[in-house]
């Protein structure tokens, strides 16, 4: 059974990726992903229900699973495990329309936002930027490990370190406090989408 806590989540950007997203994300889920959000903000609503129907029956061939970003109307009406939000306001509302079971992370850049998280009751957290990041250039000042140390220090949430992470230097982010790793362009611009998730699921095991 797969824990709440992703180890490993790939979210998805198909203006990054160099193959189609189900390919990707089927080419992942086969080198051992369990964990990938359809994040595609941008995408028209019935495109998008039918693309999450997809994932969610591939991820369900793996015994993995997909969290919808920002939609727990979808997430509910596809079958999700869960839903990633942006606000931690929203948190209440998504639990109670998915239950307790489903998994309900939050987007966070700053301590304030992950004391928040854990109040609400967020399964886990995102922190970013990490390190400077191709998918998202000047998305704010990189914390750094130090920067990510810092904020994790006695917070409840489980924290995915996200921002430029590689293998590389994911096993730093876990060092670091980070209780696993969040990757979008690492996977999405992969000339070999299962061999770049191998690499990052033995950094972080």
């Amino acid at each position: 059974m797969v824990g709440k806590v992703p180890e490993l989540l790939v979210i998805s950007d198909r203006h990054q990726a160099r193959h189609d997203l189900e390919q990707v994300a089927e080419r992942a889920f086969a080198a051992g992903l369990r964990n990938f959000m359809l994040r595609d903000k941008d995408l028209p609503t019935p495109e998008k229900r039918a693309l999450a129907e997809r994932l969610c029956e591939l991820a369900r061939t793996h015994l993995g699973r997909v969290l919808i970003n920002g939609d727990w109307g979808l997430a509910a009406e596809v079958g999700a495990a869960g839903v990633h939000l942006q606000q931690t306001s929203e948190i209440p509302h998504a639990r109670a329309v998915l239950g307790d079971a489903a998994v309900i992370g939050v987007s966070a850049h700053s301590k304030e936002t992950l004391v928040a998280a854990a109040a609400e009751g967020a399964d886990y957290v995102t922190l970013s930027p990490i390190f400077e990041t191709q998918s998202k250039p000047g998305y704010g000042p990189a914390l750094g490990l130090e920067g990510l140390r810092r904020l994790t220090d006695g917070i409840a949430p489980p924290v995915l370190a996200l921002g430029g992470i590689t293998a590389a230097n994911a096993r730093d982010c876990l060092d670091a406090g980070a209780i696993g790793i969040a990757v979008m362009g690492e996977v999405m611009r992969a000339d070999d989408p299962a061999e770049t998730t191998r690499a990052l699921l033995q950094a972080v095991r």
